[in-house]
């Protein structure tokens, strides 16, 4: 019956996927409400925590965007791949991990993705390289960045369980993991793929009148918009908010408000500060506060966390129901096998298209299991696994960005630009990861 009942969970999921976003959600409550009067399990609490947290990010990082800060950040990005354009399929992946690890979302990156494309082409250098892997790189920074809502989790849950796991023994583990999966998808891409003059699809495109004017003239850049003086302080605000968690991480005694009272947890601190440098952004650049919630952040965020309302606490319903069931016929398993955790958190983030409610949906799983949580950090990055299916908005939007026509889906669906990448960029960084986590 268990086995029948995860099934149903899984298409859920499945549904709810092919509606994406808050289709997620309310599919995922059709289901809440099945297992609850149907199968008769106890509703878990709501993900309050995490949907908190990104809200509070989003909202901050939304604020930034429509004060110009996200556009004098790309304008800077931008700067750095001109300058150097033969190494564009190392520089617009590691831009793209740069600005979700700062922001802690992968959302910001469709303003970037044309420029790539466009710094590619005019070096001939077959666009897909770099898009593909920019569109990845994004994505895997999630896990590094310590805003992001699945980094915050991940420290309020195994920090009850060790008072020694901070903000710090994660991101030791997840960036450093991360970032060489990012560079092993660098080295992968650098001659993926046939050179332009050799690929059908974009000799088939200069031969169209239409596409070789876009090929030719069209020039994508934001270096020729001037930005008022907002934008700057903007990101200074934003970046001094970055640095205040991080002392107030690094140093207990200041976020512990009394005498003899426990530290507050990272998650709150995070919250507060995200919401408080926010509103001085918003004083301080006199943005108008109706531009807000315009922005492709704001929107995109919102979503996510509505989407994460629904899946995690169906999710989360079943498997506080089933675990005592059988948790004593797995747990062996994985014990003996660790890269069998790792391997269904990477299956359950294909279907459900968001880390931060991989990560809130299978880590108690995890330790539930009695799984090392020195050993869940390390294998953190497998909670990326959504680039498998080639319907997440990145990524789509990267293949509407290439003009080429060589980011493509293929013809049989899983062929796709984005799964070697994917594929080599998390698995390095689970692989550094287990290994960083094993030494320490």
């Amino acid at each position: 019956m268990l086995f029948m009942q995860f099934l149903f969970l899984l298409l859920m999921l499945y549904i709810g996927s092919r509606f994406g976003g808050i289709g997620l959600s309310v599919i995922s409550g059709i289901g809440l409400l099945i297992e609850v009067f149907i199968f008769q399990m106890p509703p878990s609490s709501p993900p309050i925590t995490v949907m908190l947290i990104i809200m509070a990010v989003v909202t901050c990082a939304s604020i930034l965007e429509a004060a110009g800060g996200l556009k004098y950040m790309l304008q800077i990005a931008e700067r750095i791949i001109r300058s150097n354009p033969k190494y564009v399929v190392f520089l617009g992946p590691i831009t793209t991990y740069l600005l979700t690890f700062l922001l802690g979302t992968g959302h910001a990156v469709y303003s970037i993705m044309p420029i790539i494309g466009d710094v590619a082409l005019k070096n001939k250098i077959r666009p897909e390289r770099p898009m593909a892997a920019a569109s990845i790189a994004s994505q895997l920074g999630i896990t590094a960045s310590p805003l992001s809502a699945a980094v915050v989790y991940y420290l309020s849950e195994l920090s009850k369980v060790s008072s020694n796991i901070t903000l710090f023994s994660i991101l030791f583990v997840t960036i450093p993991a991360t970032f060489i999966g990012v560079l092993a998808i660098s080295l992968y891409s650098l001659k993926r793929g046939k050179e332009l003059d050799e690929d059908p699809e974009f000799q088939k495109r200069l031969n169209d009148p239409i596409w070789r004017e876009r090929i030719l003239n069209t020039t994508q850049t934001t270096l020729g918009e001037k930005l008022p003086k907002a934008a700057s302080q903007s990101v200074l605000i934003f970046l001094l908010a970055i640095v205040a968690i991080v002392i107030v991480a690094l140093f207990p005694q200041i976020r512990t408000i009394g005498q003899g009272a426990k530290p507050l947890s990272m998650s709150v601190i995070i919250q507060m500060m995200m919401l408080a440098f926010g509103g001085i952004i918003l004083l301080v650049t006199k943005t108008k506060v109706n531009k807000v919630p315009e922005g492709v952040v704001f929107k995109s965020g919102m979503v996510a966390a509505l989407a994460i309302y629904g899946i995690a606490w169906m999710s989360d319903t079943y498997f506080k129901f089933a675990m005592p069931h059988f948790k004593d016929t797995i747990t062996a398993t994985v014990q003996a096998y660790p890269w069998t955790f790792a391997l269904a958190m990477f299956v359950v983030s294909v279907v459900i298209n968001s880390q931060a409610a991989t990560c809130k949906m299978m880590l108690p799983v995890g330790l539930g299991l009695g799984l090392n949580p020195a050993l869940l950090i390390g294998i953190m990055p497998s909670c990326y696994g959504y680039f498998f299916i080639p319907n997440y908005p990145s990524d789509i939007a990267t293949v509407t960005f290439d003009i080429s026509g060589t980011t493509k889906i293929g013809k049989f669906y899983f062929n796709h630009s984005f799964m070697m990448p994917g594929l080599v960029g998390v698995i390095t960084a689970c692989l550094v990861g287990y290994f960083i986590s094993v030494i320490l």
